[in-house]
């Protein structure tokens, strides 16, 4: 059975997109990046992949260096290669292609001791959509709530 050890995950991404579909991809790293990622040093804020000649590339991603590296350290914003079966590849690439849709990183996790990204295909969300899911949040949390007080007072 497979173990899994979320490290970071990418919280704006369920605000300002919807998501339709996820996927598992491995991550190309050098160094000492994994030792940093074991200790969750990794931020998702701001970061997308995106297609290149084929190939799925990983932007905008900080994994801070290794604090007891040396002068060999990684650098921290760098491009990496995420790792996904050529047909999956394809269908990813050929729906970004359509209007609207982006390929987000939800999450980082260790799976079994590997380094693996959780990508959304996603479709940005309006001002209308965003509000109308914190005001669903918001009765959500209400009804619990009411539902927890009538619970206590029995």
């Amino acid at each position: 059975m497979a173990t899994e050890k979320t490290v970071a995950t990418n919280r704006k991404a369920y605000y300002n997109f919807i998501i339709d579909r996820k996927m598992e991809a491995g991550i190309v790293l050098c160094g000492t990046e994994i030792k940093s990622i074991r200790a969750g040093k990794v931020s998702l804020a701001g970061a997308f992949a995106r297609s290149e000649k084929g190939e799925l590339w990983l932007s905008n991603t900080h994994i801070a260096p290794y604090e007891c590296g040396n002068r060999y350290n990684h650098e921290p914003t760098r491009l990496r290669k995420l790792l996904m079966h050529r047909d999956e590849i394809n269908e990813l690439t050929g729906k970004v292609a359509e209007k609207g849709y982006a390929l987000v990183p939800l999450r980082v996790y260790l799976k079994d001791g590997l380094a693996k990204v959780e990508l959304g295909l996603a479709k940005g969300k309006k001002i209308h959509d965003k509000r109308e899911s914190i005001a669903r949040r918001q009765a959500e949390r209400e009804i619990d709530r009411t539902l927890k007080m009538r619970r206590v007072k029995r």
